[in-house]
């Protein structure tokens, strides 16, 4: 039997939530198990529901969603929070993945993307709007410079190259998708695969992807 994955989806707008409420519901591996019309609301139902996954807006009127978000995040570790917004701020992506978001989509999505994206999450890979991609590439890029002192840089040990190759990594592109994207031999890929598993000692791709809002 196929798992169901159980999601509360927050929304201040009521049309949009019915829309993505149909949609989930018509899906076999979806079920929609409670709604949110703001951050306080949703942080009530997720104490009482617990869902598998979360779908929240950033901007609504009251708690706002990045406030949930963080509340969220630290009460129930294991539900994945994902942001679904018309926001491409840069600050905001990164704000919300600090936060404790596992993904930041974007509301012009069709349903067949938000729905690969959501599976996506389901298999390990971190579930980004493909037009943020690079936002959140170029502050990778930043972050090693940007350390705190007293705690050393963020990205423990890891390279730029490594870095770019993990973010790719966490899309859910294969080594040679990789190699292709940066320009390198997918053997050099494989080897900076097994650095980026090394450092951050774990044994997968999957939990390689899964340290990447950790790392940030």
């Amino acid at each position: 039997m196929m798992a169901t994955t159980r999601v509360l989806v927050v929304d201040d707008h009521a049309l949009f939530r019915d829309g993505l409420v149909e949609i989930l519901n018509g899906q076999p591996d979806f079920t929609v198990i409670g709604q949110a019309a703001d951050g306080a609301e949703a942080v009530t139902a997720a104490r009482r529901l617990v869902p598998d996954l979360v779908l929240m807006d950033l901007s609504m009127p009251g708690v706002d969603g990045l406030t949930a978000t963080r509340l969220l995040s630290a009460e129930q570790p294991a539900c994945r929070i994902v942001v679904l917004t018309m926001t491409e701020d840069r600050s905001a992506v990164l704000q919300a993945v600090r936060a404790g978001a596992a993904g930041y989509l974007l509301k012009t999505m069709n349903a067949n993307q938000l729905l690969g994206q959501l599976r996506g999450l389901a298999a390990g890979e971190a579930a980004i709007a493909p037009t943020l991609a690079g936002y959140i590439l170029d502050e990778f890029r930043r972050l090693p410079q940007q350390g705190d002192p007293r705690t050393g840089p963020p990205w423990p040990n890891l390279t730029q190259r490594q870095q770019e190759v993990l973010l790719l990594v966490a899309q859910g592109k294969s080594d040679k998708e990789i190699a292709k994207a940066l320009s390198l031999s997918i053997y050099t890929v494989k080897a900076h695969m097994r650095a980026v598993l090394a450092k951050l000692q774990v044994s997968g791709r999957r939990e390689a992807a899964r340290q990447l809002r950790h790392l940030l």
